[in-house]
């Protein structure tokens, strides 16, 4: 790896916490922003994490739900597993036609309260192929999380910011009371990520 790259993210104000917070992934403070602002995940709640892999989210997520939650890890790659017994992975790819089967056959009462997803495409470095890529999986999560919540559970996904962006937040809006955009602080500056919460499944 590129010394100039090693540096900057060892000066990484969310890598170095990470590490001394022992989070697999400085990710994990994205989706822990979520938690605080909008109230995402609440203790005891089953939530299903796609693009799971490292673990950085479980974690994030773990500590949200506390003893008497689950969360349940969906990636194309093995998460190594955590020191917790109320958390659970498999290996699955979320474009297959029996995700939706497989992954309530996992949850606890075959049901989410929380959905979250930061799925992401092989970027290319093509803007437009890639956004179009995010916006497909982006809609694909949608797709799970309509089929394993609970009425009034909550999504958060990943995007990428682009012209297709205003047509699948309005397919979100059709799903959810409420629909809200969080760019985290734990976002890189460069990055056109932004993450679309969906709060009250209808």
């Amino acid at each position: 790896m590129p010394k100039t790259w090693i540096r900057q993210r060892n000066q990484d104000y969310f890598y170095r916490r990470a590490k001394e917070e022992q989070l697999r992934s400085r990710a994990a403070y994205k989706l822990l922003e979520a938690v605080e602002k909008f109230d995402l995940i609440k203790t005891g709640d089953v939530v299903v994490d796609l693009g799971a892999a490292p673990g950085g989210w479980m974690q994030a997520a773990l500590r949200a739900v506390g003893d008497a939650g689950f969360v349940l890890g969906v990636d194309l790659n093995v998460v190594e597993p955590l020191d917790a017994e109320n958390t659970r992975s498999v290996v699955l790819d979320i474009t297959e036609r029996e995700v939706v089967d497989v992954v309530r056959g996992f949850l606890p009462g075959g049901w989410a309260d929380v959905v979250v997803s930061d799925v992401s495409p092989n970027i290319s470095g093509v803007w437009e192929v890639d956004h179009a890529r995010q916006v497909d999986l982006s809609r694909r999560s949608l797709y799970i999380a309509t089929c394993v919540l609970k009425r009034g559970g909550n999504f958060f996904v990943k995007v990428f910011q682009g012209d297709l962006l205003s047509v699948f937040a309005s397919e979100v809006k059709r799903e959810f009371r409420s629909v809200r955009f969080l760019k985290p602080k734990a976002s890189r500056r460069k990055s056109s990520e932004l993450f679309v919460v969906g709060l009250g499944k209808v």
